[in-house]
């Protein structure tokens, strides 16, 4: 498990130090092009990362099929992908560009928003290159190819950080463009996060050129059956996440300052337990490609167990020096001291947040997108959402009310899908005796 998680661990953080070398090389531009970035992202992420969830189902498909020995499904699975990719782009656009006149009828604080349209239509461009990139990547690490990917982000990255220096504060003759230069410079290293993996599939497997690119529909529905609901419970997170930036939005800049940060720091610490959780889908759907049930069961608590070790010694770093952990990003004391306050609240959920993650990553192997689907929407929206307003605008909490709602939604989340992945061994194991039930349950 380890062996084929830690390049997918180091292939997450990269994606997300893009995000966090654009929000610390802001700093300079002042709290309100801060604020601003993060709205941006919080609305451009759910939808983009929506996208890439329907491609999700790549990773039961590509793996069963990789387990069984079956490369040439392996890559009809892949052909497919790609052109579900294009098929997404087109509404996904149009989306994204109804949202930039929407915020201005919801009352964003107006410094924030004259920073924010221009940002949103530059990230607009990454959409394509994006979801070229989730299909290939699907593919790669499906087959146990895990290499190429965090290669590649780690070339995005520092494409990103050159292209961030020259296009925000005007270097090498070029004019600063600020806040917009940053997004233009993150569509930048997406084309490269695709081409680099494109070319990686075709340096490694010359049969994929002489494939039919004929789109298959019946594979395209399978893709869309298993990866629609991965897409709903991802989106369901993202937009409350997107939701919660902008009620945030309507307070003053501090709070939405420190309020990205904290939620760029658990991002971060979310992105080892995701890794984890992209292995987990791929070990356990190979395992039940080849039929082996206790293989399947083993690797998906081994999972769980690396998530939560990690998790539970991230926790502890967030409560004891949350002070710190703010003043990498922000030298103003208001900043500080309102993130140092989030990061306590963010440190109680830690565990439970790589529970969650790390299970919904061992039910895609065994085909289940619905179920992480349904718990993610009934413990952000009905429960987490309603407790958080309740405190930010009716008790006076303000972020502190958002970020404890978000707390309770993510405990109840973890525990639940916790509880359901239990049950799922314990069915694989009653299906395919006579394994011994000590091999494949703690």
């Amino acid at each position: 498990m380890w062996t084929l998680a830690w390049p997918l661990v180091l292939a997450e953080l990269g994606w997300m130090a893009q995000g966090l070398i654009d929000l610390i090389m802001a700093g300079p531009l002042g709290p309100a092009a801060m604020g601003a970035g993060t709205l941006g992202n919080m609305l451009f992420y759910p939808l983009a990362i929506c996208g890439t969830g329907v491609l999700l189902g790549m990773d039961t498909l590509v793996a069963q099929s990789f387990g069984a020995q079956d490369a040439d499904d392996c890559r009809k699975s892949l052909v497919n992908g790609v052109w579900l990719a294009l098929a997404l782009t087109p509404p996904l656009l149009a989306i994204m560009w109804l949202l930039i006149p929407l915020m201005g009828m919801l009352g964003i604080n107006p410094r924030v928003l004259s920073l924010f349209g221009p940002y949103l239509k530059a990230l607009m461009w990454g959409i394509l290159p994006l979801l070229l990139y989730s299909a290939f990547r699907r593919y790669l690490q499906a087959i146990n190819l895990v290499k190429p990917v965090t290669l590649c982000l780690l070339g995005a990255n520092i494409a990103n950080v050159v292209g961030n220096w020259v296009l925000m504060y005007g270097h090498w003759g070029v004019r600063a463009m600020g806040l917009e230069g940053s997004a233009w410079s993150s569509t930048g290293a997406r084309i490269v996060m695709a081409a680099v993996l494109g070319a990686a599939i075709v340096l490694r497997d010359r049969r994929v050129t002489h494939l039919s690119w004929r789109p298959d529909l019946s594979r395209i529905r399978r893709l869309i059956a298993l990866g629609l609901p991965a897409a709903g419970q991802i989106g369901a997170e993202g937009a409350i996440f997107g939701l919660v930036t902008v009620m945030v939005a309507r307070l003053d800049e501090v709070s939405l300052a420190a309020h990205s940060i904290a939620l760029n720091v658990v991002s971060t610490t979310f992105m080892v337990p995701l890794g984890i959780s992209s292995a987990a889908a791929v070990r356990v759907g190979q395992a039940v490609g080849r039929k082996d049930t206790g293989g399947a069961a083993l690797s998906g608590w081994m999972a769980v167990l690396l998530g939560a070790l990690f998790m539970a010694t991230a926790g502890l770093a967030l409560a004891l020096v949350p002070r710190w952990i703010v003043g990498a990003f922000s030298s103003d004391p208001a900043v500080i001291a309102a993130g140092a306050v989030l990061l306590e609240i963010c440190a109680v959920f830690q565990l439970f947040d790589g529970f969650q993650v790390v299970t919904t990553g061992a039910l895609r192997g065994l085909g289940d997108t619905h179920t992480p689907m349904i718990a993610h929407f009934t413990g952000y929206w009905l429960i987490g959402l309603p407790i958080g307003y309740v405190l930010c605008f009716h008790l006076g909490w303000g972020a502190r009310g958002i970020w404890t709602g978000l707390s309770a939604a993510l405990v109840l989340i973890g525990a639940a899908l916790l509880l359901v992945w239990r049950v799922r061994v314990l069915r694989l194991v009653e299906a395919a005796r006579p394994i011994s039930k000590k091999t494949v349950l703690f």
